[in-house]
């Protein structure tokens, strides 16, 4: 899925990219064509829809070689596509954020959390590294990379400061919040989530290209909300863990589309993350009931509709 920009909304010409919108199982590509370095896009995508981001990028530069891949952070929605560029375009430079180096090289599906999270990323070789102070050229414009932690330890934000304009990540989107990742495996996310809504503020940004969702003006109010949605989830860390294990579900049928409901409930109950989440690992009888718990209430909600012994997902991506 890919939308056209409103015009309150589109990025300034000047600083060359194109945002494709996507559906949220893969976060939007930032696609800049024009530049002394050659075409670079942001983020690419899930693993699955690799063959759809490779279509559309390819449309985006009309022509143009790729010679840059650049990831706010390796969740698998963002990178997935990674291997599929780099088979693509011979000497595509992919950078990622410094932190992700020893899950990398050499790869890590452990360490980098795919296999927690039962989810899908092909193996790339990075050859740049990203560090909060650095700048990086994208199209005719030198960007501030900032270290954003929170949703995860190591994402950045990338920050263009004359026509001040945010490539957020996870970090902040318009009208939701992101699951803060380490809260759910016993680590503090808080308060780093906080100090990243601080730091955008400080930044100022007239227009946010967000990973998900439309970008978007009205900072003001997208950090409003979050903060709001942050400080709930402070004063009831249940509320997240529920929150996560709903988001993880949902983010998995909209890869399957439809599955028997007893293979959902199974997938909910072993996979790790979520067990964390739902706080029952080792206890086999409480996963089974807090994950049928789970897909009654996606099912009462309306984000999954049952259909005989299987359930499917009832809103489209």
């Amino acid at each position: 899925m890919t939308s056209t920009l409103p015009p309150s909304a589109a990025p300034p010409e000047e600083i060359g990219v194109q945002v494709l919108v996507r559906g949220w199982l893969s976060a939007n590509n930032m696609v800049f064509c024009d530049g002394e370095t050659g075409a670079s896009v942001v983020d690419t995508g899930y693993f699955s829809h690799a063959d759809q981001t490779l279509a559309l990028i390819e449309q985006a530069l009309r022509g143009a070689t790729l010679t840059q891949v650049v990831n706010t952070h390796l969740h698998s929605d963002h990178c997935g596509a990674n291997a599929s560029l780099a088979r693509r375009w011979d000497g595509l430079r992919i950078s990622v954020p410094l932190g992700y180096r020893d899950r990398l090289l050499p790869w890590d599906e452990v360490g980098l959390g795919y296999r927690d999270i039962s989810q899908q990323c092909e193996p790339f070789t990075p050859q740049g590294f990203l560090s909060d102070g650095d700048t990086i050229r994208l199209g005719p414009r030198d960007w501030e990379v900032h270290g954003a932690p929170g949703h995860d330890p190591d994402a950045v934000l990338l920050f263009e400061p004359i026509s001040r304009t945010l490539i957020s990540g996870d970090a902040l989107w318009e009208s939701r919040l992101a699951i803060i990742f380490p809260e759910l495996v016993g680590e503090p996310g808080f308060d780093a989530a906080a100090q990243a809504l601080d730091l955008i503020e400080g930044l100022r940004p007239a227009l946010v290209l967000p990973g998900h969702g439309q970008p978007f003006r009205d900072v003001a109010s997208a950090l409003t909300a979050s903060r709001q949605r942050l400080q709930a989830f402070v004063a009831a860390p249940i509320k997240h863990r529920q929150h996560a294990a709903r988001a993880l579900v949902s983010y998995h049928m909209l890869e399957h589309r439809a599955k028997p409901r007893a293979a959902l409930v199974c997938w909910i109950a072993s996979t790790p993350v979520i067990a964390q989440a739902l706080a029952c690992e080792g206890n086999a009888d409480l996963a089974q009931a807090l994950a049928n718990q789970t897909v009654d209430r996606l099912l009462a909600d309306g984000v999954l509709r049952a259909d005989g012994e299987w359930v499917a997902l009832a809103q489209a991506d």
